[in-house]
């Protein structure tokens, strides 16, 4: 046999030939068959075997065998290795469920979080701030990873209307409620606001009436393909703002929005909600022990927060029970946050504040007001961002405020119940607070916007802001923006935790300075739920208006939560904190069209149907109008502004004047001496005997700021009323 395959091979084959004789028997070796099988497929050349020649044609597969071999033996290899890593993987997961920390066993690796508060303590939250009244919401629901298990009496819902027929295919509730039970009074809608014929003003929102705001958000929401334009339209019709114009549209019934609250019945008042009990959303540990905080990701290297201590909640009042009076305990205070002199921009603010809030200026001096009326409190920082106070900054500051001829106007007596001016301190308001007393100190740095933190020298004067300053410290010194170039970055960043601080503290509503009322917000202050409005098409929220309940949980848990997490209060990392902590429908995302309605077109969206005025370009349309759309401002005028939205934010531009033309305070000859002494700095090298209003000296065409900066000063000279026909009284 061994004979028979040497002899077969010896055919086959063109290497290691033995030198036989072909008369004398041939034997082969055993380890020389073996290494021919294996060596037979390493040639390059495929033998054809014939008759007479061989013909040697080229292999398909030329790489050797061999070498494919140890191609293969690597894969192995390698593939061993990640079986083994992965093996070793498994096993380091186990062992941290079997005896890691509950929070490392739940938060996912490279990715950090902002949660500090575990779950018992995000259920408080929830539970105070709904029987409290803070959350008047019907289209909202609680996250299942609250884990309520029991609905909560909400004092701020009416009733739900009974079902006559449950489908057989509503699935059973689940071990989670995300809902509340109401239990508030009931709720009356409003007519849409009508005009009597000829009606050249329109009425002022009913005293107590609450604006809805879940049916705002289902007639203005960007994330349902709602257009600003539309939206507009709602909020102008549903308020009677069109007034002399409408048009017949059909019926508008769905638009109403506002609504009172009917009287209840002492029996009627339910008892106080009980408390939910907890959950456990998942299974024990295999140790036994019970995961209380399962699926919350806790910020790595810091510990659960203990728990909050909360004041009782509060006894919300409803119908006849709201006084027409202030509440002292709960003012109607607008916030406002100033650093620098006094000039044009908060100047406008407060002049759109005395033309379109229901302050009583109609009425004759000491005639109280039917009605809660609201202040605006402007808070003044007089020096650098990072500088302290000095002992006589108040008087200084008021000092500044009577020679400056853009603030002495409003410390008039006749405005001293709705203007009041306040000086900043941030050491005595950050002791103040007591979610962060014990702890500011400590901070590396209070100035942190978005990550992005600025150190301030300890050693550096907090004193003259004229001091010649290094480069280094420019940034820190700088007061006020007088350029794009010389923006003034801190005072921003301390504006973003100004705003949390006031709100928390004192209650009510927090404006940037660049904003512009253009109505009536006693809707707004109806509703007793937290709220901020949405950045532009980002599901974020921007601060630039924002409401906090006075000392609530929701501003505690926001005080922890920033300052576990740098200081940092820019509007971006507060949608993250409430993000996660699933606390995201306890501050309402109002629309942007309300308070910014030109945001999203500046930003490309909505173009094919813009608002009107439209702004193509940047918010700087509004200090220099396109000069194809300069017509426009003083046809329409103020009625015409963005119609419907509640205020307008023109987004910083601090350096651009409203009134280039006419730079100073046109109050009339109440506040004439402070006229001539704005007039003298802005023409410094005119004689005062050359004055003159010559319309030709007078821009041809006026920008949108232009218009209503001079509308809002007619309205104090007493040449025209108010934006509801309401004439100043002095």
């Amino acid at each position: 046999m061994a004979a028979r395959y040497f002899t077969a091979f010896q055919r086959g084959t063109t290497r290691d030939r033995p030198f036989y004789d072909p008369h004398l028997p041939s034997y082969s070796s055993a380890v020389r068959e073996k290494l021919d099988l294996q060596s037979s497929g390493r040639q390059w050349l495929m033998p054809i075997t014939g008759s007479t020649r061989r013909i040697r044609l080229q292999s398909l597969s030329p790489a050797p065998r061999s070498r494919l071999a140890r191609v293969g033996r690597r894969r192995v290899f390698v593939c061993r290795c990640v079986a083994f890593l992965a093996v070793v993987c498994a096993m380091a997961m186990i062992v941290l469920m079997l005896l890691g920390t509950e929070e490392s066993h739940w938060t996912p690796p490279f990715r950090d979080s902002t949660l500090v508060f575990g779950r018992e303590n995000l259920q408080h939250i929830w539970k105070w701030e709904i029987e409290s009244g803070h959350y008047p919401s019907n289209g909202r629901v609680i996250p299942e990873q609250i884990g309520f298990t029991s609905a909560i009496l909400n004092p701020a819902l009416p009733p739900a209307k009974a079902h006559t027929l449950i489908s057989p295919f509503t699935p059973p509730p689940g071990p989670v409620t995300t809902i509340t039970r109401g239990v508030g009074p009931r709720r009356t809608y409003l007519e849409n606001q009508k005009q009597s014929i000829g009606a050249a003003y329109p009425p002022r929102p009913i005293s107590g009436s609450i604006a809805d705001l879940d049916i705002i958000l289902e007639q203005c929401n960007f994330s349902e393909g709602k257009y600003v334009r539309d939206c507009l339209e709602f909020l102008r019709v549903s308020a009677g703002l069109d007034n002399g114009r409408r048009l017949r549209r059909g019926s508008v019934d769905g638009w109403k929005y506002a609504f009172m609250e009917e009287d209840r019945l002492e029996e009627e008042i339910p008892p106080r909600a009980t408390q939910a009990a907890p959950i456990v959303p998942a299974g024990p540990y295999p140790t036994g022990r019970q995961i209380s905080n399962a699926g919350l990701m806790k910020k790595r290297n810091v510990h659960w927060e203990p728990p909050l201590e909360l004041p009782p909640p509060e006894q919300p009042s409803v119908g006849s029970n709201r006084s027409t009076t202030c509440d002292p305990e709960n003012l109607r205070l607008f916030h406002m946050f100033w650093a620098g002199p006094f000039n044009e921009k908060p100047y406008v603010a407060l002049l759109s504040f005395l033309f379109t809030q229901n302050l009583g200026l109609h009425l004759e001096p000491g005639q109280d007001l039917d009605a809660c009326h609201p202040q605006i409190w402007l808070w003044i920082n007089p020096g650098p961002a990072a500088a302290v106070p000095n002992p006589s900054a108040l008087t200084d500051m008021y000092d500044a405020l009577k020679t400056n001829p853009w603030a002495a106007p409003f410390l008039h007596p006749r405005f001293k119940n709705v203007i009041k001016f306040r000086l900043w301190n941030t050491t005595e308001q950050l002791d103040s607070n007591l979610e962060l007393r014990d702890e500011w100190r400590k901070m590396d740095t209070l100035f942190n916007s978005g990550g992005v933190t600025v150190s301030v020298p300890a050693e550096q004067p907090a004193g003259n802001s004229s001091t010649a300053l290094s480069k280094t410290g420019d940034i820190v010194h700088r007061l006020g923006s007088k350029s794009e170039a010389t923006y003034d970055r801190l005072s921003v960043i301390l504006s973003d935790m100004a705003r949390f601080i006031v709100t928390h503290r004192y209650g009510g509503i927090y404006l940037d300075a660049d904003t512009i009322f253009l109505r009536d917000w006693e809707e707004l202050w109806g509703w007793k739920g937290a709220f901020a409005y949405r950045w532009s098409y980002h599901e974020d929220y921007n601060t630039a208006v924002l409401h906090l309940n006075k000392g609530s949980a929701l501003g505690s848990f926001l005080f922890r939560t920033a300052l576990k997490n740098g200081f940092d209060f820019h509007p971006v990392a507060v949608s993250k904190y409430l993000k996660e902590a699933h606390l995201e429908n306890l501050l309402l995302r109002i629309p942007d069209a309300l308070f910014d309605p030109a945001w999203l077109n500046t930003e490309g969206y909505q173009l094919e149907r813009p608002t009107y005025p439209f702004s193509p370009g940047m918010f700087a349309d509004f200090f220099d109008t396109p000069e194809v759309q300069s017509a426009a401002p003083q046809v329409v005028g103020f009625e015409g502004f963005f119609r419907g939205a509640f205020s307008y934010h023109f987004h910083n531009f601090w350096w651009k004047p409203f009134d280039p033309a006419r730079n100073w305070p046109d109050l009339g000859q109440k506040f004439a001496g402070g006229e001539r002494a704005a007039r003298a700095a802005a023409n410094p090298h005119a004689d005062p005997d050359d004055w003159s209003d010559k319309i030709t000296n007078d821009k041809r065409d006026l920008d949108w700021a232009t218009v209503l900066k001079r509308t809002f000063e007619a309205y104090i000279r007493g040449e025209r009323p108010n934006m509801y026909g309401e004439w100043l009284r002095w």
